[in-house]
């Protein structure tokens, strides 16, 4: 496929298409804080069309998309995701948009339709379906090892002032309700993981609370509980509170268990009947970078094919939806259905 020759435009920091581009990229600085700047002007021929990476600062946003870029990176704060994703659209942008696709409900069916009628390539930042040993546990239960899922449990707690040590943590946006934080929207990626895992969700009921231990105004501890049309129950509990971190899954059917750790990046299988345990690891070199890597190309490689990622704005909506919900039971102390937003 021969792409018209536009630009392609990250609207923010993308730590990762340095890499992916390699010596196609002309310049990558780095900012005090260490994180990796792309900066100023670069404009590389990159296989049929312009790449042209710049810092979003002031108007550089929106004299990036009158260039008429072939892409537009969303990564900004949770609030701002929704308004940017939308303009970027409008210019005709293929779209790469930070989990979670947004805080409200407001602007999204919006957002959906300029898609789909322009037929866009949007793909939502869920990086975890790009972990192997996750992938792994699918493969197992797509093979039916489980037998009938009964319940799952995700339990994911990481004590934010260690996230980025190099700033206030209270000034962050995952700390800030106006800029869309909170542990509910900002640690959403179960609701992505396990909706790709065990199906839709139907209900959710959920309790969040402001412990008081971190001074930040957004929710910091939620319990939340997930009805899946399948008849499971899922439970996921979030904090930023806990030390040492801690982020797994555990998966529970009639023929055994299955087990995700984030920490040690594996996954194993224990059957019940056999008594067997199987354990899965990762290739040698596997870092939490990789996942990012592996989205990357994926996203890259949709936009040289017309392809469609794996992970597509309707799953980023359908996250959105039952964090939506998850608020909405903890501010009315009930279960409530997951309403669909397109």
């Amino acid at each position: 496929m021969q792409l018209e020759p536009r630009p392609l435009e990250v609207l923010h920091d993308i730590a990762t298409l340095p890499e992916l581009l390699g010596d196609r990229v002309a310049e990558c600085r780095q900012t005090t804080a260490g994180l990796p700047e792309l900066a100023e002007a670069i404009a590389q021929r990159v296989t049929g069309f312009w790449v042209a990476i710049v810092v979003r600062r002031g108007r550089a946003g929106e004299q990036a998309l009158e260039r008429r870029p072939l892409a537009a990176f969303i990564t900004n704060p949770t609030a701002l995701h929704l308004p940017t994703a939308i303009l970027a659209a409008q210019a005709g942008c293929h779209l790469f948009v930070e989990k979670p696709v947004s805080h409200t409900a407001e602007g999204v069916r919006a957002l959906a339709q300029l898609v789909a009628q322009q037929q866009l390539c949007a793909q939502v930042g869920f990086q975890f379906r790009f972990h192997p040993a996750l992938q792994q546990v699918r493969l197992w239960l797509k093979a039916g090892a489980l037998g009938r899922v009964i319940s799952a449990h995700v339990h994911w707690g990481e004590y934010l002032p260690d996230w980025h040590p190099w700033e206030d943590y209270r000034r962050s946006y995952s700390a800030l309700t106006a800029l869309g934080g909170g542990v509910i929207a900002t640690l959403c990626h179960p609701f992505d993981y396990l909706r790709w895992l065990l199906g839709e969700v139907e209900s959710v009921l959920a309790l969040s609370h402001h412990s008081g231990c971190l001074a930040v105004e957004a929710e910091d501890l939620a319990e939340i509980i997930l009805r899946f049309a399948s008849g499971v129950i899922g439970s996921i509990h979030l904090d930023y509170l806990q030390r040492p971190p801690r982020h797994t899954l555990e998966i529970i059917g009639e023929l055994g268990t299955i087990r995700w750790d984030y920490g040690s990046a594996t996954a194993d299988f224990a059957h019940a009947a056999s008594g067997q345990n199987f354990v899965y690891r990762p290739a040698n070199g596997f870092e939490r970078n990789s996942m990012f890597l592996a989205e990357m190309r994926e996203f890259l490689a949709c936009l040289e094919t017309a392809g469609t990622p794996s992970c597509h704005l309707r799953d980023g909506i359908r996250a959105l939806e039952i964090a939506l919900a998850a608020k909405q039971s903890s501010q009315e102390r009930r279960e409530i259905h997951v309403q669909r937003l397109v």
